[in-house]
């Protein structure tokens, strides 16, 4: 085990060298060991637990012995880490103080990586315990296998209604938070009350809590009879529609408030430029402004549209059949909640892209922004 300061007795120049890469280099070899030993005792636990189960197999036993190499595969970076501090005191007694100071840093890399890969896989094999703690009760709460693959059908079919809301206000919610953002920003003392109408929209839709929204208009618009419950060639009116025009009114108080954000940053010389040219103040806004506006906000207006997307599992709050109702409705008929499970799956495998899409955004405009500077 290394000493606290790595070097006695040092040449000069030795201070500038990392310090403590032999105290990271043993922890990171401590903390293979303890990952795979827990990496060990999680195989027996899920073993014996397939077993009471009737669903052991050569495929579980596979998986198990997959996770414990991958687990040893820790090693490798922590003994990268032990000769990294190794070759660095060498250098040092040699009185090569630059090849210390590089063997050093690299100590110190492989340790952290060490640390990091080792964190994550406590961490993931600590979720396989929760989940088979107390007799795998919480496993058979919220993963019940044969109860998933029962109902799974009706949760997937049930969810299309999420996506169909969800496509729909989108739409909507673009066109109309750009009317909102242009209302407020109109010029002149003719604007003014158009801008406080604008003003007073947003303050109110981004105060109120989606949920209200929703039951407010879901049971409002019918009751005072403003949207009659059968129009004369449709029909009756789907509570859908209704949850539609809520969450358009709710996510367009947001966007408005991008849009007029992305408007206001282009410089003003752009609309001068514009005017200059004969264009209206419109014809400004709809040729010049809103199209260099619009790609300055497309990360902020995608973060906008997750929101919405996952706010659809609001709507059964005014009876429409999504996925989160139907999920629901089985998790009550079972008992179990395996049934949200499936919807919680589905709802993170849909925005993980757009996640991941919308980071790649930003990295592009960062890199855009240095390439500039």
């Amino acid at each position: 085990m290394p000493s606290s300061s790595d070097i006695t007795d040092a040449p000069r120049g030795a201070s500038s060298i990392p310090r403590h890469s032999g105290e990271l280099a043993s922890i990171a070899m401590l903390a293979a060991v303890i990952l795979i030993l827990y990496a060990v005792w999680t195989r027996n636990v899920v073993r014996t637990a397939a077993i009471a189960e009737g669903h052991h197999g050569p495929w579980l036993e596979a998986a198990t012995w997959l996770g414990i190499l991958a687990a040893a595969a820790l090693f490798w970076p922590a003994s990268k880490a032990l000769a990294g501090w190794q070759a660095k005191n060498q250098a040092v007694n040699a009185g090569n103080i630059l090849s210390a100071r590089i063997n050093a840093a690299a100590a110190k890399d492989w340790a952290y990586i060490t640390l990091g890969y080792a964190a994550a896989g406590l961490l993931a094999l600590g979720f396989i315990m929760f989940v088979l703690a107390n007799d795998m009760a919480v496993g058979r709460t919220f993963f019940y296998l044969p109860l998933m693959a029962e109902k799974y059908h009706l949760v997937v079919k049930a969810f299309w209604n999420n996506i169909f809301i969800f496509v729909v206000a989108e739409m909507l919610v673009l066109v109309w938070g750009l009317i909102v953002a242009m209302a407020r920003l109109l010029p002149g003392e003719a604007g003014r009350p158009i801008r406080m109408l604008a003003a007073l929209y947003c303050d109110i839709f981004r105060g109120l809590p989606a949920v209200v929204t929703l039951y407010l208009i879901g049971f409002g618009l019918p009751l005072s009879g403003i949207i009659p419950g059968d129009i004369p060639g449709i029909g009756k009116v789907p509570l859908t529609w209704f949850a539609i025009i809520a969450l358009t009114l709710t996510y367009g108080a947001y966007v408005a408030e991008v849009y007029r954000a992305g408007i206001e940053s282009i410089h003003w010389s752009q609309i001068a430029a514009a005017r200059s040219l004969g264009l209206s103040y419109f014809q400004a806004l709809r040729y010049v402004i809103v199209p260099q506006a619009v790609r300055r906000i497309m990360a902020p207006l995608l973060n906008d549209f997750i929101g919405l997307q996952k706010d659809t599992a609001l709507v059964n709050v005014i009876g429409v059949i999504d996925g989160f109702n139907q999920a629901r409705i089985i998790a009550s008929n079972a008992f179990n909640l395996s049934a949200v499970t499936i919807v919680a799956i589905i709802f993170v495998l849909i925005t993980i892209p757009q996640a991941r899409f919308v980071d790649k955004l930003m990295e592009r405009d960062q890199r855009r922004m240095r390439a500039g500077n």
